[in-house]
């Protein structure tokens, strides 16, 4: 009597788990493209990648990257792509795995996205602008070892995030329990919760549609596979790679953007990480680890003023 009772509570936990993901999923609508410009595909390695496309063709180019989060996409750069047009041609790209790009159930890892960014660049550009952020400084910084880029704009980059636990991942992964642990840690006031933690130093800036948009793409199908990555600290780069090292080595002019008052990506670690690598460090007051989404004046100011002769 109470293995039937323990048994039929389990299969109703799960018919409940099974039913909410389900339901969740119907709530979350296809996601719109969140850029002015004109957005494109590109077919890489058979997954079809999503990227919007501003500004005059004749301008020097900028490609825009996203960090690393739940809901991340290029909706990131909504406040500043408009601005940056009106001097670049603007690139921001969704990648494989978040956005509108597909995510199929790969096992993401620091490597491919390197790769992607490597491609990417050189299918879509000639010797770009890149500006990325958090995690996502990494892959660039190493793509950036083969890829011709004109100058790197690195937002408080790291190349750790949390210890690297590989059964987290595969539970990540699973249909059930993955996806309904994945729905739990990209909920709107998880997501809420990130911003205010790491995004923003004012949470009254925190935009209601920007937390809205990644609710909607951290819940997309295939959503989870990326995020697994992600959670389970495997997106990370290598105990190997050292990004110190790896930018010392870049020949790309390359500038450090960091928010003073981040926490989870301190303005110690990037005044470290600039003097062993030698490179220029801008600080914006009264901003964490997303300055060009809180104060997108001042950072695309700051663009203006280093970049205006790019390209000439």
């Amino acid at each position: 009597m109470k293995a039937r009772t323990v048994l039929g509570a389990a299969v109703g936990t799960v018919g409940t788990a099974v039913l909410g993901n389900r339901l969740l999923r119907t709530r979350a609508d296809d996601l719109e493209n969140p850029l002015p410009g004109v957005e494109r595909t590109i077919r890489w390695r058979g997954i079809e990648t999503t990227y919007t496309v501003a500004g005059d063709p004749n301008d020097p180019e900028m490609l825009l990257v996203h960090g690393i989060y739940p809901g991340a996409s290029s909706h990131e750069f909504a406040p500043i792509v408009e601005r940056l047009a009106e001097d670049y041609r603007v690139i921001a790209v969704d990648l494989p795995g978040f956005g509108r790009s597909e995510r199929p159930p790969l096992v993401y890892s620091a490597p491919l996205y390197a790769e992607f960014v490597r491609d990417f660049a050189a299918d879509v550009a000639d010797e770009p602008i890149v500006v990325a952020s958090s995690l996502t400084g990494s892959f660039v910084a190493e793509a950036a070892t083969e890829t011709a880029f004109e100058r790197l704009v690195l937002i408080c980059p790291t190349d750790e995030t949390v210890d690297e636990r590989p059964w987290l991942r595969t539970l990540l992964r699973t249909p059930v329990v993955g996806t309904t642990l994945c729905n739990l840690l990209s909920s709107k006031p998880a997501i809420r919760y990130f911003y205010t933690r790491d995004g923003y130093y004012d949470a009254d800036r925190i935009d209601a549609a920007a937390v809205d948009y990644a609710w909607q793409s951290a819940h997309q199908p295939g959503a989870r596979y990326a995020l697994a990555s992600a959670r389970s600290g495997t997106l990370d780069p290598n105990s190997e790679f050292d990004l110190a090292t790896e930018l010392a080595a870049v020949e790309t002019p390359t500038t450090l953007v960091w928010g003073r008052d981040a926490e989870h990506v301190s303005l110690r670690e990037g005044r470290d990480l600039a003097e062993a690598a030698d490179l220029d460090l801008v600080v914006i007051d009264y901003a964490t680890q997303l300055p060009h989404a809180e104060h997108p004046d001042e950072f695309v100011e700051y663009l203006a003023a280093e970049l205006l002769h790019v390209g000439e």
